[in-house]
């Protein structure tokens, strides 16, 4: 392999990226200062707020996954310099969003008496109800949110998201502190102080993103002049099209990480505050991988636009190879420091809860092993799934996500996980193996999609 080729297209790899991965990272600060707030009144609050936000990831996947179906359109024409249809597809996606942010609402607080047929505990069971409440709404900013995000990648603009969600997070810390706490004028509200505090970030998400966009010199006249008359069936059907393949591709992985969350829940509940501390880590390793994804279908979509399928293949594998390496250096760091990260997530001077302290870090310790590998697996999988998603090839990528996750992962991880000793750690060996089966199918899927495409262009 030649890797100069490669190596001269990291830089613009990088610059595309870091906004995205520190954006994505802003992201997850939300649910990490949540976890840490939240796991210093407890285990069983801890448990309770995953067991609430694992019901908000299903939808929150849907409604990215949808979203995603606009960046790759307006990447494309944007190297075609088809002002028109960036328009358009900006308007159609945003308008699609919206509706669905509200449906997902709905469809979750719908959902909520599921949780007593979870063989959950009760008292994780009683906190997280209310608490699904607020954090369900928040799904409406989010998804709106998304519509933004993606146009605005798809012009290659990938800082503004980044920015919006630095904003939201000083709202978010503020609010989440003095509302768990009942700091000042506030009241003590515990874990709905959480919720509260998400819902209130994620309202001025929402704000901060479309003031940045609209007063942007490139983007402002796409905010100019809308109107329900421009709304075009075929464009809707066309987001739609690429959009629901790319939901459901993320929940059925999405689902699969939720189903490890009742699993352990099952299991015991210092199991499933264990798998909640492992999982916080991994999902904060993992948003590097999802800025390369964006990269990956930012500039797929470009190179489509210019029909340039040799450089597309090698732009997509320069991205590949960037991924790859952060990944191993994350699964290293995993290993040296497996025993001492659990302690952040924890209330280690609260003497009532030594017993339970000490059986969550010794789980979570094995889980992060396990994690170190699978990370890689998962960072190959979601890069090669961008540069699909460039190609605008999305309904075999979810074929192979519902196989890889649901035939593969989840028997492995159920029968390890409750017949055998391995329990916690049997679980997310299934997560390991479904991840794994994904980013070898996918890859294979993008070898012979651009092979052929080459070769119908020679």
């Amino acid at each position: 392999m030649n890797l100069s080729k490669y190596a001269n297209e990291f830089s613009y790899n990088i610059k595309l990226a870091y906004p995205v991965i520190l954006g994505m990272l802003g992201h997850t600060l939300i649910g990490i200062v949540d976890n840490i707030m939240v796991g210093n009144l407890g285990a069983t609050e801890l448990a309770a707020v995953s067991l609430g936000n694992s019901f908000i990831f299903l939808a929150m996947s849907l409604g990215i996954g949808f979203s995603t179906a606009i960046t790759p359109i307006v990447a494309q024409a944007d190297a075609e310099k088809d002002d028109k249809k960036i328009r358009s597809a900006f308007h159609h996606g945003l308008l699609l969003c919206t509706v669905l942010g509200v449906c997902l609402f709905i469809l979750i607080v719908l959902a909520k008496p599921i949780m007593n047929l979870m063989h959950q505990p009760k008292e994780v069971v009683d906190l997280a109800a209310p608490y699904i409440d607020w954090v369900a709404f928040s799904l409406i900013p989010v998804i709106i949110y998304q519509g933004y995000k993606q146009f605005a990648d798809g012009l290659s603009q990938t800082k503004y998201s980044m920015y919006a969600i630095f904003m939201a997070n000083v709202v978010h810390i503020f609010f989440n502190y003095v509302l768990i706490y009942g700091i000042w004028i506030f009241p003590k509200l515990g874990i709905l102080g959480a919720a509260l505090g998400t819902v209130i970030s994620r309202i001025m998400m929402v704000v901060f993103m479309h003031f940045l966009l609209r007063h942007n010199e490139r983007m402002k006249h796409y905010f100019k002049n809308f109107s329900f008359k421009e709304i075009r069936k075929s464009m809707l059907k066309k987001i739609t099209y690429l959009g629901f393949p790319s939901a459901l591709q993320m929940l059925f992985e999405v689902a699969l990480f939720t189903a490890a969350i009742w699993l352990t829940g099952s299991i015991s509940k210092n199991s499933q505050a264990a798998n909640q501390i492992a999982l916080t880590l991994a999902t904060f390793t993992f948003m590097f991988a999802m800025g390369f994804n964006v990269t990956a279908m930012i500039r797929v979509s470009n190179q489509k636009g210019k029909n340039d399928f040799k450089n597309l293949i090698i732009v997509a594998r320069s991205i590949f190879i960037l991924a790859l390496f952060l990944e191993i250096i994350f699964a290293l760091l995993f290993v040296v420091f497996h025993t001492i990260l659990p302690h952040y997530f924890l209330n280690m001077n609260d003497s009532a809860q030594v017993l339970d302290n000490a059986e969550v870090i010794a789980i979570a310790s094995k889980l992060l092993l396990v994690a170190a590998v699978f990370q890689i697996s998962d960072g190959i999988q979601v890069v090669v799934l961008g540069a699909l998603r460039g190609l605008q090839d999305v309904k075999i990528p979810m074929y192979i996500a519902f196989v890889a996750y649901w035939i593969v992962g989840f028997p492995i991880s159920f029968y390890l996980g409750k017949y055998t000793e391995l329990k916690a750690v049997g679980v997310w060996i299934g997560l390991l193996a479904g991840l794994t089966i994904a980013a070898l199918f996918l890859y294979i899927r993008f070898h012979k999609l651009t092979k052929k495409l080459v070769l119908n262009n020679q």
